[in-house]
């Protein structure tokens, strides 16, 4: 079933009003995050602009996710998630640049799924960045020295070790904030994210996860939110957690810093090892 037409938000008519988006002309760009519960976008000079969930259509049974656990099943719902807040239906689109976060460890096929969805928006140039980079751009985290980042989504949790603002070695579970209370406890959760953090110990990447521990992980996503979360995962890995400023919006944020960075350096789309695609 084709979703009902969306009324734009104030925030949206307001950036129209001012010329920010037109349908005859490209707006600068949009940062995109498509989750498995809520698809974010984020544009230079106005921030976050949307914040929704990511629902296909809507009905009795809360209607069609078209994400799951970080990974497209429905491409042509995703598409229309896109469409409904970004793309012609709502008076936009025709973007020169979009960055999407992808979560780590996505496969080609994942990419490739995403690149045909957001084909909608008519885009010039489509880069995509690891979520968990794109989230410690957004939190601010420096990237002198080695970073551990432990993104708790609502359907994935992401653990990667970042050297000079490169994935270095990660993991990823199939369990979020939205399975607590449900299929899972706040200590299961808390105790299977040690468990991939002292995994990456028994690896070649071992002493930067030492010094990454030393400095303090960074907490982003929801589960950031959960002060239960943040104080268990402190108290079993010895260490101080630090949870990202507005954790829930740092990867689109850092998506967004991004996108300013490879339209002003284009040398840096290479250098970021995101994917480009010139439709």
């Amino acid at each position: 079933m084709t979703p009902s037409p969306r009324t734009p938000s104030p925030r949206t008519r307001a950036l129209r009003r001012r010329g920010t988006w037109s349908a005859s002309q490209r707006s600068f760009g949009v940062a995109i995050d498509l989750g498995s519960a809520r698809t974010r976008a984020w544009m230079p000079d106005h921030g976050l602009i949307f914040d929704d969930p990511t629902i296909a259509s809507s009905g009795a049974d809360g209607g069609r996710r078209p994400v799951n656990r970080g990974v497209i099943v429905d491409p042509t719902g995703a598409a229309c998630v896109l469409e409904r807040l970004l793309g012609r239906r709502a008076g936009l689109g025709h973007y020169s640049l979009v960055v999407l976060t992808t979560p780590v460890l996505s496969a080609d096929q994942h990419i490739s799924v995403a690149r045909t969805a957001l084909e909608v928006l008519d885009a010039r140039v489509v880069l995509t960045i690891d979520s968990v980079k794109a989230a410690a751009l957004g939190a601010g985290a420096g990237m002198a020295r080695p970073l551990l980042v432990l993104d708790i989504g609502a359907g994935l949790t992401e653990v990667a070790l970042l050297v000079d603002g490169v994935v270095m070695c990660a993991q990823r579970l199939d369990v979020g904030t939205s399975d607590l209370g449900a299929t899972t406890t706040v200590a299961e959760l808390v105790e299977s994210i040690v468990t991939v953090v002292t995994d990456l110990l028994r690896l070649d990447c071992a002493a930067m996860v030492v010094d990454a521990l030393d400095r303090g992980p960074l907490l982003t996503g929801g589960g950031a939110l959960r002060p239960e979360i943040t104080y268990r995962l402190a108290k079993l890995l010895g260490a101080p957690v630090r949870p990202a400023p507005a954790p829930q919006s740092a990867a689109v944020r850092g998506a967004g810093l991004a996108m300013v960075a490879a339209d002003h350096h284009p040398s840096i789309r290479t250098e970021q090892s995101v994917r480009s695609h010139h439709p």
